[in-house]
């Protein structure tokens, strides 16, 4: 299926392949590295940077990156924070390192911002720490109403409901002086890229029996013992590591004592629910061209690989 139009020609150069969690991104997306026989993978991943959460996050195993290179997995500590500033440079340098080469990249994830983030250069203004600390005292709604107040334009690209966005904008305001929305346009704008966007798109009740069997297999591997081990580390894990799909359930059983088929039935739902997200958040980019399957996502690689032969 093709439900979005590309954003037209550009250079044979790196690559880019979206969708939702569970749709078989990365599998597909080393098969494709294969046929291709020129590129690296950096994966978009927000969490797949944690040392030692390889089980939850769906890591590809060392034998699944045989032969092709992979960057950004395993560089960073549990106890580390990572986020979106952080990402961008350390993709930035995989991007220049895999250009040394001659190679091009094979950009792989579901995490929105860090896609949007890296192919369209986004410039972040720096941390406001002070600030931000006084600021996460107070409700979305009381955060909304100031950003209102101070900054509109960066209020009205924003969900009232989306605490997390909300802190960020009034740090940089009022710790900067200068207004969130004059760093740019933010997400909401697709300007003409270089890189060739591909997206993998399954129907919505196969995603979600998707989920539901991964989460199983991922149990089934060991997962509550990856999650124990994890709580036990001297430096425990930091906010950002805490956050992540599954790891934050298992570990409200292990820490709290939630029955355990209760955080299972959490994690199932929060992802289910992800996934729903990243599909929104991916159908507003006209710049993708979209590939669809109706259970098996390897179906798609013969367009995939014509579509990028053809770059």
């Amino acid at each position: 299926m093709h439900a979005l139009p590309g954003a037209g020609p550009s250079r044979p150069g790196h690559l880019a392949l979206v969708g939702p969690t569970a749709s078989g991104k990365s599998a597909l997306a080393v098969q494709a590295a294969k046929a291709l026989g020129d590129v690296e993978i950096v994966t978009a991943d927000s969490m797949q940077v944690y040392r030692g959460m390889d089980i939850g996050t769906a890591k590809p195993t060392l034998a699944e990156r045989a032969g092709i290179r992979h960057h950004l997995i395993d560089v960073a500590e549990p106890d580390e924070e990572w986020g979106l500033a952080r990402f961008i440079d350390e993709a930035g340098r995989a991007v220049r390192d895999i250009e040394s080469r001659g190679r091009r990249a094979l950009f792989v994830g579901g995490t929105g911002l860090y896609v949007h983030g890296l192919v369209d250069g986004l410039s972040l203004p720096r941390r406001q720490p002070e600030v931000a600390r006084e600021l996460e005292r107070q409700p979305a709604s009381a955060l909304y109403a100031r950003l209102m107040s101070v900054d509109p334009v960066a209020a009205a690209r924003i969900d009232p409901g989306n605490r997390r966005r909300l802190l960020r904008a009034l740090e940089v305001t009022l710790g900067s002086g200068r207004p969130f929305s004059s760093y740019g346009p933010g997400v909401a704008a697709f300007p003409p890229t270089t890189w060739r966007l591909a997206g993998i798109w399954l129907p919505r009740q196969e995603v979600r029996r998707r989920v539901e069997a991964r989460f199983a297999r991922m149990l089934e591997a060991g997962l509550l013992e990856e999650v124990r081990q994890l709580a036990s580390r001297p430096g425990g894990l930091s906010r950002t590591a805490r956050q992540a799909l599954g790891y934050r359930e298992l570990l409200a059983h292990v820490e709290l004592g939630v029955p355990l088929e209760e955080a299972v039935r959490l994690a199932v739902a929060r992802t289910r629910r992800f996934a729903r997200r990243q599909r929104m958040w991916w159908r507003r980019d006209p710049r993708i061209r979209w590939f669809g399957a109706t259970q098996d996502p390897m179906a798609v690689l013969p367009a995939l690989l014509g579509e990028w032969e053809a770059a």
